[in-house]
């Protein structure tokens, strides 16, 4: 009986370590989150040019309504252009984008990426532009965006800003869970790592750069999956910090059923994987030598469980462990630790999840948690190929569309 206890209390205390550590993690950047984050923004008169980059593959279905509802920013019309950059899109779809006021790239590629697709536009476009803002081909900017971006840029603060990304649509339990994801990453990752004066996170999208720097960066990007994470590599390696401004808002379509949701966090799984394997000993070395903690906190960023698979690996391993640890090897030692770890985590999701998800179509889609959880253990194992296969995730398309319903 004493070499199956020694055996395990060493699981219980890897398993303890490895949870305690994701959950430390995002406890601490929640509690950081509910501090105020003060920013000195620069209003002096001066509109810098701005071109907004919104990179499109096969989204014919909801162009035509983000690049008209891009021109209608609160912002002087001749100080910013809109460039829709279509990737096989329709014939029909190509023919109303050019009756729009905006700077249509047509491009195709026969493995379409991102990167790919942002560095054609910026070939041919001027080079008299100060700020670049990116879009994805579902995003729609908050009146005011174009507006708060100049300010920040105006302060020459830093160049690179990110914007507060939220829910569009939550017409169904995925999107209300992706909706929910997307503000507990902006609490933990954007406002709680800006707050301590640490680099804010950039999801891609909804995300504005100084043009020249950004337009030079671009050109040496290769990634098929994850050029955000590729960019953040660069801008951290070289000390720029990324800000955050959680009043600049961006309305966002989230996932709508499972298939999307599976694709998507593979999608994600990987490019987080890959890029921590080619950037951990140098973002390792870097904060020895020069202190960078920005870039070696991004690079632990990676590495850190899905916050699904904490909460899954919680539900299952605390009660088991509490159960065998009283029922059987008659041993209380490990159990408050594995209940304040279980109230901590909870303690972390109260902080970090908005109040108006507070409501019975949040315990309803709670429900499809299991599945989401048994999807992203799925994806575990088919991460192999992702770095050569561009994932596409539609936009437009539900199997709530009847009853969407818009966070604003």
């Amino acid at each position: 009986m004493s070499c199956f206890l020694g055996i395990f209390n060493w699981v219980q205390i890897f398993f303890m370590i490895l949870l305690g550590i994701n959950i430390l993690y995002f406890f601490f950047f929640a509690l950081a989150s509910l501090f105020p984050l003060r920013l000195r923004l620069r209003e002096n008169g001066e509109y810098k040019r701005i071109i907004v980059l919104i990179p499109g593959y096969k989204e014919d279905s909801v162009i035509i309504d983000v690049a008209i509802d891009a021109l209608k920013q609160e912002y002087p019309q001749d100080q910013y252009d809109v460039a829709v950059i279509a990737d096989s899109f329709k014939e029909s779809t190509i023919t109303k984008l050019k009756e729009l006021p905006i700077r249509l790239i047509e491009v195709s590629f026969e493995n379409s990426t991102k990167a790919k697709a942002l560095n054609r536009a910026m070939s041919v476009l001027p080079n008299d532009y100060d700020i670049a803002v990116v879009l994805d081909a579902d995003n729609i900017m908050a009146p005011n965006f174009l507006s708060q971006v100049n300010s920040f840029f105006a302060a020459k603060l830093s160049c690179a800003v990110q914007g507060h990304r939220v829910a569009k649509n939550i017409n169904t339990p995925f999107a209300v869970l992706d909706a929910i994801s997307e503000e507990v990453n902006n609490r933990l990752f954007r406002k709680g790592h800006s707050v301590l004066k640490l680099s804010a996170s950039i999801i891609g999208s909804g995300v504005a750069f100084d043009y020249p720097y950004f337009k030079n960066i671009m050109m040496q990007m290769k990634a098929v999956s994850g050029y955000d994470k590729e960019l953040e590599i660069e801008l951290l390696r070289n000390k720029h910090r990324v800000y955050y401004l959680p009043d600049a808002l961006v309305y966002d379509e989230k996932i709508q059923n499972a298939e999307a949701f599976s694709k998507q966090r593979r999608r994600w799984l990987f490019s987080q994987f890959y890029y921590f394997r080619i950037a951990f000993f140098d973002a390792l070395k870097r904060l020895f030598v020069s202190g960078n903690i920005d870039y070696f906190d991004k690079v632990f960023q990676w590495i850190l469980l899905p916050r699904i698979i904490v909460i899954g690996m919680m539900g299952m391993l605390a009660p088991l462990f509490i159960i065998l640890e009283w029922l059987i090897f008659h041993n209380a030692y490990m159990i408050p630790a594995w209940i304040t770890l279980f109230c901590i985590l909870i303690i972390t999701f109260l902080v970090a999840i908005p109040g108006k998800f507070y409501n019975m179509q949040t315990l309803q889609a709670i429900r499809q948690i299991p599945k989401g959880l048994w999807l992203m253990f799925k994806n575990f194992f088919m991460l192999k190929g992702t770095n050569k296969t561009f994932i596409h995730t539609s936009h437009g398309t539900s199997e709530g569309d009847s009853k969407d319903t818009v966070v604003r």
